[in-house]
């Protein structure tokens, strides 16, 4: 309860200050110590009081400060951890403060330092810029941002806006200065610092869009960006409004919290999405390409004033990233992914019972149903109504925050017979999904009408299936009514279904071809040459389920599959290659003792997370008491991406289960880092 309160009374003292107060501009210098895992800093902010006001509060979330001036006065001041607290020395109208800091950021500011490429990088949504820079967690508060980065000479250092000037400091550290010319809420505000190199494009309408990689990376620069450019044309052409900055830059970091982030003009996505031609086809940049720009326009330009209203940013970038892929992929592909959202959608509901308007709703409710609910009014009021609409929203209520009803409005005044009463109901204050309202929708699209036919297929024999079934299968069809097909026949007896699984391998489709090896789990010697051919597809996904088949059903193969598997590396997360190690040490091979050596490597720091998981789990398989692989499972608790922390936290409490592990980690205990022994020791307190 005094947390609730807590968090009221901030969001009511802000909603005041917003009032009284305009922070307009700030002159930011940054200087973040990875060593030290420390920031130091200074800030001058031009702010207008409008209104008499007794306190001005900055979030600060444990700093220090010092110089405090206003108006270039020395000022008294209060730091309680979590603001800056001003009361003295400003007037009415125009001022300015400035002051140094320094901080030791727990959060939001990451300093990977011990992975295969040094990085500094920000997070701010959900998590709050107020850690490493003194600034406002409530996004109503909107400012211009100019930051001036000091990073080592040999790294490049990138922020919100244009760079205006590279300075060199000293024999080490050089000065980056990035120039906004319009405001943003300071969650949007970001830094990453590495060794980069770019390509800049210019878009149909000139702006400069570039794109960072690692120089390790240049191989993979083509596959990873596949379509930016064409995206931004698109998006910027289908919203019907111009791109609102003045650059637009996309930078991938390793171990990002989630998939990107829209930092305005400065978007930051997960390594996971550097791929090479292959990956491409497994797990691909576009869609968060698409969702991160759309974002540049809702979430940036224009803010929800609080979390009831987050699926006017995350509906419309989801709905927007869908369009963007329609452009790229087709129709059937668009109408595909959101009949895939719709079963999600209507699955969910079973058990989630709170609307898209409440800022308690799940992700998937603001995310995807944010994006059913925009395509409903899209199909019902036509595209090129909506676009106006959508043109006008943004015109009205550019560098502002919105709420539902503001929308809602600007859709009244061009399709004035659209049911908005209805559509709020139905939509955004209901739980429900609307199944038959989104399958009318669905059936417009042929390809989707087809679909649906073939999935009431199941009701049928096989014999009476087995004719069409053939039919289809050499038809040109998306793919997802082949895959249904595949599906449909998995309990079907081999024999029966064998001509028709080498009209599946003929289509030399990816998907189509991984149903093939994820449905045929029993490979009959007859049928072994045509599925040995799957380990040749450009998938790391169908290498690794064919190759685990075809292990499990011809042991006496097994040496040839390790031959063929021996340069397979796979994704980020080197699955192929930890794949090779983990069946060649179990297969007894005469190298076995380095291919350990190198699995458990893999386990350690060096490493990103996604690769350290993966070796973790099988070095544990092969050698359950590994002590250095155990010391890498603890270490893996104190990480700052917590869905990995919580993997170590969730695989000792496991291993604990288990006889003797406790007296093995307990002998570990006094040979840790002081935080991971902390973070043990809580684990070992843990009631069984």
């Amino acid at each position: 309860m005094r947390l609730l309160f807590f968090l009221f009374f901030t969001t009511v003292t802000f909603a005041q200050q917003t009032s009284k107060v305009d922070f307009i501009k700030v002159s930011g210098v940054v200087a973040p110590d990875a060593s030290l895992k420390k920031v130091v800093g200074s800030a001058v902010y031009h702010f207008n009081v409008l209104k008499s006001i007794d306190t001005i509060r900055i979030d600060a979330k444990n700093m220090n400060f010092d110089n405090v001036q206003i108006n270039n006065q020395p000022v008294k001041f209060k730091n309680n951890q979590k603001e800056l607290l001003l009361f003295e020395g400003f007037k009415k109208g125009v001022n300015w403060l400035s002051f140094s800091y320094n901080a030791f950021p727990k959060q939001t500011m990451y300093f990977n330092d011990e992975g295969q490429g040094r990085q500094i990088w920000t997070q701010g949504q959900g998590k709050y810029t107020s850690h490493w820079f003194p600034s406002f967690d409530d996004v109503n508060e909107k400012v211009i941002f100019n930051l001036q980065i000091i990073a080592p000479k040999d790294f490049v250092a990138i922020s919100n806006g244009v760079l205006k000037s590279v300075k060199p400091l000293d024999n080490n550290f050089k000065a980056w200065f990035y120039e906004m010319e319009k405001p943003m809420s300071s969650y949007l505000l970001a830094v990453a610092i590495g060794d980069f190199v770019n390509k800049t494009y210019a878009s149909k309408s000139h702006i400069p869009l570039q794109l960072f990689i690692q120089p390790r990376d240049t191989t993979k620069f083509e596959s990873t960006y596949r379509y930016s450019k064409q995206i931004f044309d698109y998006l910027e052409k289908e919203i019907g409004f111009k791109y609102p900055w003045q650059i637009y830059k996309q930078v991938p970091v390793e171990d990002f919290l989630y998939g990107g982030m829209e930092n305005t003009s400065c978007t930051l996505f997960a390594q996971d999405y550097v791929v090479d031609e292959i990956g491409f086809n497994d797990r691909n940049y576009v869609n968060v390409n698409a969702h991160e720009l759309a974002h540049q326009w809702f979430g940036d330009l224009i803010t929800a004033k609080s979390g009831k209203h987050h699926w006017l940013q995350e509906g419309f970038a989801t709905y927007y990233a869908l369009l963007a892929e329609r452009e790229v992929f087709g129709e059937d592909y668009f109408y595909h992914q959101m009949y895939r959202n719709s079963l999600q959608l209507r699955n969910a509901a079973k058990t989630d019972t709170i609307p898209v308007m409440n800022e308690k709703a799940s992700s998937l409710s603001f995310y995807q149903k944010g994006a059913w609910a925009l395509h409903v009014i899209r199909e019902t009021i036509g595209p090129k109504a909506f676009q106006k609409v959508i043109k006008n929203y943004l015109k009205k209520y550019q560098f502002q925050n919105v709420e539902t009803n503001q929308f809602l409005a600007e859709i009244k005044k061009v399709a004035p017979t659209f049911d908005i009463e209805n559509f709020r109901k139905t939509w955004l204050e209901d739980y429900h999904f609307p199944t038959e309202t989104a399958n009318d929708l669905l059936k417009k699209n042929k390809f989707m009408q087809m679909l649906f036919d073939v999935q009431q297929m199941r009701k049928k024999p096989f014999a009476e299936n087995k004719e069409k079934y053939a039919e289809l299968l050499q038809a040109k069809v998306f793919y997802p009514v082949k895959t249904e097909i595949i599906y449909q026949m998995k309990d079907v007896p081999f024999e029966d279904k064998k001509e028709l699984l080498l009209l599946a391998l003929q289509t030399f489709d990816i998907e189509v071809r991984q149903a093939v090896a994820e449905f045929t789990t029993d490979i009959p010697v007859s049928f072994k040459t045509n599925y040995e051919t799957l380990l040749g597809d450009w998938s790391y996904d169908t290498k690794e389920i064919a190759f685990m088949n075809l292990w499990k059903n011809f042991p006496d193969d097994r040496n040839l599959y390790l031959a063929k598997a021996k340069n397979w590396i796979g994704s980020n997360d080197k699955s192929l290659r930890i794949l090779f190690l983990t069946f060649s040490i179990e297969n007894d091979s005469p190298e076995a003792s380095s291919y350990y050596k190198e699995l458990v490597n893999y386990t350690s720091p060096k490493f990103q997370t996604s690769v350290r998981q993966n070796a973790i789990i099988n070095a544990l398989t092969i050698s359950p008491k590994d002590e250095l692989v155990l010391k890498n499972v603890v270490n893996a608790t104190t990480h700052y991406k917590w869905q990995f922390s919580k993997f170590g936290r969730d695989k000792i409490r496991e291993l604990l289960q288990q006889e003797d592990y406790r007296a093995l980690f307990e002998k570990l205990l006094p040979t840790l880092p002081e935080n991971e022994k902390t973070q043990l020791q809580k684990l070992l307190n843990e009631k069984l």
